[in-house]
């Protein structure tokens, strides 16, 4: 679980498409954000590509999010890191959290019932080793610190955040019946893993910090207990507005959301730019010079001109 070792100790940003579809101007916005911000600090930008969920991924896709990524002239630092091959990291971190976890044979309908936010009653159960369970985090099992109870924490982009963790989304899962590893788990221990230091990413993800910033922090309980104490910091986080289609749902492949076109790289990305409201000077725009706009643009990056919204309808999509 210790971050590997690497020489930009101030800054370490990262990208993290899940290969369930080319990319589409929705996540070439999240990618630039992330890529601009980690540049103008000087910073490393690494992608990681979130291949863990077989059923969700689409043939070819990594390569062609890749591929787009290079289009654009999103270079990343580094080695891409493919979270299928950390799943022995995952349950290395799952079982240093045995003593806060418990198995859970709760089904859709019983879910649905508790309107997303889980109760703890599979907690006391004993259940046979035959049922089919997921794992869930127990968070009561801190609650004597007020820390584990609400998480407050100041966003780059959106400012003051505070979610109630017990009473807004309970006790949740770490693996999945289907025995995957849900998503909240493996990000966490791949930005700990990654020393990962600011995270820019969509405002869909906003409500998903509270619990990812709690479980950094109970590795960090867990490992004062061990003989191998570490501590990881928690990132800063940043949720930029996300892109909407007409309907105002999120550009993605389940809304039929449009593959980017690469041979539109340069036009791709005077929009996506626009959208994060650092529109290019029209001398550039003429040139059509890729690597001249992607360096005004590192340059020109201001975190204060990104709204305080949570989407924006694109014409067109």
């Amino acid at each position: 679980m210790s971050p590997a070792p690497s020489a930009y100790t101030n800054y370490i940003g990262r990208f993290a498409p899940s290969p369930s579809g080319p990319l589409h101007f929705g996540s070439l916005i999240t990618a630039l954000a992330s890529f601009l911000d980690a540049k103008h600090h000087n910073g490393k930008w690494l992608v990681r590509m979130e291949d863990i969920d077989p059923p969700r991924e689409e043939a070819g896709a990594a390569e062609r999010i890749l591929a787009s990524l290079q289009a654009h002239q999103l270079l990343w630092d580094g080695d891409i890191l493919y979270q299928s091959t950390r799943l022995a990291a995952y349950q290395q971190g799952l079982d240093s959290l045995k003593q806060a976890t418990y198995r859970c044979q709760c089904g859709r309908q019983q879910l649905l019932e508790l309107r997303g936010i889980y109760d703890s009653r599979c907690r006391h159960k004993t259940l046979d080793n035959d049922v089919l369970t997921s794992t869930r985090i127990h968070l009561q099992c801190l609650s004597d610190n007020e820390l584990f109870v609400a998480e407050h924490y100041h966003d780059l982009f959106q400012g003051e955040q505070q979610q109630s963790l017990q009473q807004e989304v309970g006790d949740f899962i770490l693996r999945r019946k289907d025995g995957l590893f849900a998503y909240q788990l493996a990000v966490v221990c791949d930005d700990i893993f990654q020393g990962i230091t600011h995270i820019i990413r969509g405002s869909d993800l906003l409500s998903s910090t509270p619990r990812q910033r709690y479980l950094i922090q109970l590795f960090n309980q867990q490992s004062h207990t061990s003989l191998h104490q570490t501590t990881y910091p928690l990132p800063d986080y940043g949720h930029i507005p996300i892109a909407s289609n007409k309907l105002h749902q999120k550009l993605s492949k389940q809304h039929k959301a449009k593959p980017l076109d690469d041979t539109q790289a340069f036009d791709n990305l005077c929009r996506a730019l626009a959208f994060l409201k650092h529109p290019a000077p029209q001398d550039i725009q003429q040139q059509k010079s890729m690597h001249d706009l992607v360096v005004w643009a590192i340059a020109a990056w201001r975190r204060e001109k990104i709204p305080q919204t949570l989407s924006f309808v694109v014409e067109g999509e």
